[in-house]
């Protein structure tokens, strides 16, 4: 693999980090033309014929500054208990995301659901002595066990999509702070409880009531008695929606610890953040709740496009609510050699409280693009599975790319829309593949 000559420990991956438009023309000798076309030198094409394993076919069409798919992760596998597969991103607090190829299921199994913690677990999660407190704004202040919950209210499965706000940020640039997600911090599981707006309905929300707050066990890193790590909510209309669950099962067994065990929110179609684990609370207030990652630049991005690097100022962001249109390949699995030349490829898309209208497939650099089937989603606030097959001109390096496009019409962007926080990535997904005659 290419290093920078200046600091030969670094290897291609941090090169195109910091200067994408410098490595590509250092490492692979490319030309840029007025037209924004852009085609590399015979030297440089057999340099990165020889690194990736093949010729490229489609180099005529490669965008400048685009690092080769092939190069884009390289994260090593560390398994949890229960989470067979995923990579961690951090132990304290324990953050971990699934390999896209570990996402292929329809339904995503427990042991490859995403991890995204703030603080400490709570160690005491015993489910017949756990109670959730329904207070606020509310005619009827409840407290109810799980027991309760099931005798009261109607009990419903959901396949619903949790995605973390900052899935995509290692490839924002400039960097933003925060975990290093790449594209598995997301997972559409089978999700059992009671619908959120039955309970708040039982309760009596008041005229004047504006947004919850939801509170868990979880302890802050600091472990200072009364500090809580995070405290999120949602407008009372989002509330309201009945796609959203207070669950107590995933996939028809308890919850796994790392996943909100005993009781949790699941929210779909908003940030993660917004489904609160280890559920004890849900509060009304008559104002947009100001807990822990909600005020600040916390789960907010710039009420306007910004330039990459531009300083905003903090008054000038906004509480991120529906998340936006995306798409993932499963399969084929990134950096792997296939031979023939005709291939099947599925994946996932899901774009908020949106149904996915279509899914086009590229395997030339978006040069041109082709439909591929797309199934149904299960409910509403599920992902929609897409396949098709395509055929390989030649032997050679190829990336498969993939967009969708949501039923207002909205697709997926070849850039990244930068904000300081390195929220909302949701440019195509590639995967680099070595095709064999």
């Amino acid at each position: 693999m290419a290093k920078d000559k200046k600091n030969p420990s670094r290897g291609i991956f941090e090169f195109y980090e910091k200067n994408p438009e410098s490595a590509d023309n250092r490492v692979f000798g490319r030309v840029s033309f007025p037209d924004r076309r852009v085609f590399l030198k015979g030297a440089g094409l057999a340099t990165m014929a020889a690194v990736l394993g093949g010729a490229i076919p489609f180099h005529r069409n490669m965008p400048a500054g685009l690092m080769p798919a092939a190069f884009a992760e390289g994260l090593d596998d560390v398994v949890i208990e229960g989470k067979e597969g995923l990579t961690v991103l951090n132990d304290r607090p324990m953050n971990a995301e699934t390999p896209p190829h570990l996402l292929n299921d329809d339904i995503t199994p427990t042991a490859r659901h995403f991890i995204r913690n703030n603080g400490i677990p709570p160690t005491d999660v015993n489910p017949d002595a756990w109670k959730l407190t329904i207070d606020g704004l509310v005619d009827k202040p409840m407290t109810l066990t799980i027991a309760d919950l099931k005798k009261n209210f109607e009990v419903i499965e959901q396949q619903l999509v949790l995605e973390c706000g900052g899935n995509g940020r290692a490839f924002f640039e400039p960097k933003a702070t925060g975990n290093q997600w790449t594209y598995g911090a997301v997972g559409c599981s089978a999700w059992t409880g009671v619908r959120l707006a039955d309970v708040l309905k039982a309760a009596g929300v008041k005229d004047n009531a504006v947004y919850t707050a939801h509170y868990g066990a979880d302890k802050d890193l600091s472990g200072k008695e009364g500090k809580i790590p995070i405290s999120r909510g949602v407008p009372i209309a989002k509330a309201m929606g009945s796609e959203n669950l207070i669950a107590f099962a995933q996939n028809g067994e308890a919850l796994h610890p790392m996943n909100g065990a005993p009781l949790r929110l699941v929210v779909p179609g908003w940030p993660g953040s917004c489904s609160q684990k280890w559920l004890t609370q849900i509060q009304i207030r008559d104002q947009i709740h100001d807990g822990p990652k909600m005020t600040g630049t916390s789960y907010r991005v710039p009420n306007r496009p910004v330039a990459p690097g531009e300083k905003v100022d903090e008054k000038d962001f906004e509480i991120i609510e529906r998340m936006p249109v995306k798409s993932l390949i499963t399969s084929p699995q990134t950096n792997t050699t296939v031979s023939g030349s005709e291939i099947s490829v599925r994946g996932h898309a899901w774009s908020g409280d949106r149904k996915i209208e279509k899914v086009q497939v590229s395997i030339d650099f978006g040069a041109t693009w082709k439909d591929a089937d797309l199934a149904a989603p299960a409910n509403e606030g599920a992902w929609q599975t897409f396949t098709t097959k395509v055929k390989f001109p030649q032997p050679g390096y190829y990336e498969i790319w993939a967009k969708a496009t949501d039923d207002q019409g909205i697709s997926q962007p070849f850039a990244i829309a930068w904000n300081p926080k390195g929220y909302l990535n949701n440019t195509f997904h590639r995967v680099a593949l070595v095709v064999n005659g």
